[in-house]
């Protein structure tokens, strides 16, 4: 709280109490470097006076970025404006104990995603196999690895920038004898040479998840266990996302053929635009 209150502070002193309200809740800090998600009517040359206030009034920030784009592509990486302090996009980023090497302008990372990081580490048992089907640097799996102790953690992502500094933070965070790196399209791998050994599959690539539905199903033991799948969903006003979640993810399992299965929980996990959410469902198979 104290930090949201800073950065308001910071904002409204910079900008302005009106464009402080559109802007102060999207900065987020990874490591020691700032972003600043450049909201619609607000042109770079204005945020860089709020950079050089963020440098000089918070002292472990050491460059700011604006999130000028939105996430996109194959690799789902968004692109970054360099505003003010040391011209580099690489930090160390601390959660739940773990160290990770990051590349803010080359992989995805949200620190918005943590409380949802320790959620799913805590539910994994000892001696799981968990499946992991979009990693990125390797963030759910190393948490998972350091605070639950599976047997093995598949650890998969098609981005070879976010498979190095995996592989780096598996090494940083000595969890080796528990999460396997794997490079490429867990649409191809998972369902095929990773089949019928899972315990839990993660998927927390909204874009994917339900089409890679049927290969994370093939991937539990005996196509029984828990998947815990993340959608983005719109929702007219007033309406709940998560009614809506379940519908879709209902609909989806009905037309692979999935008949016994049990919502375990429904939980929004965050707003990603107006009136969209990030919905989990964790769901028992079998």
């Amino acid at each position: 709280m104290a930090k949201k209150r800073l950065l308001r502070e910071i904002a409204a002193e910079v900008l302005g109490p009106e464009k402080a309200r559109q802007i102060w809740s999207r900065i987020d800090i990874i490591g020691d470097i700032a972003i600043i998600k450049k909201p619609f009517g607000i042109s770079i040359e204005e945020l860089k006076p709020l950079a050089e206030a963020l440098l000089k009034r918070i002292p472990y920030i050491k460059s700011v970025w604006a999130a000028s784009g939105p996430v996109e592509g194959e690799y789902r990486v968004r692109t970054y404006t360099y505003l003010a302090g040391e011209k580099r996009s690489i930090t160390l980023y601390r959660e739940h104990g773990c160290v990770f090497k990051v590349d803010i302008t080359r992989v995805y990372i949200s620190p918005r995603l943590s409380s949802e990081h320790r959620r799913i580490a805590e539910q994994v048992r000892p001696g799981e196999t968990v499946v992991n089907m979009y990693a990125g640097v390797g963030l759910f799996s190393i948490i998972m690895a350091k605070i639950s102790k599976p047997k093995r953690v598949y650890s998969i992502d098609i981005n070879p920038y976010a498979y190095e500094l995996m592989v780096e933070n598996i090494k940083l965070n000595k969890v080796e004898d528990i999460v396997i790196p794997v490079l490429g399209d867990a649409g191809e791998i998972v369902g095929t040479r990773i089949k019928d050994e899972a315990d839990r599959v993660l998927m927390p690539l909204p874009e994917l998840a339900l089409a890679h539905l049927p290969n994370a199903v093939k991937a539990l033991r005996g196509e029984q266990g828990i998947i815990h799948i993340y959608l983005h969903i719109f929702a007219e006003k007033g309406a709940d996302p998560r009614d809506k979640a379940k519908k879709l993810l209902e609909q989806r399992l009905q037309e692979i053929g999935v008949t016994r299965y049990e919502f375990l929980l429904a939980r929004i996990v965050r707003t990603v635009g107006p009136r969209k959410s990030q919905v989990v469902i964790d769901v028992h198979i079998g």
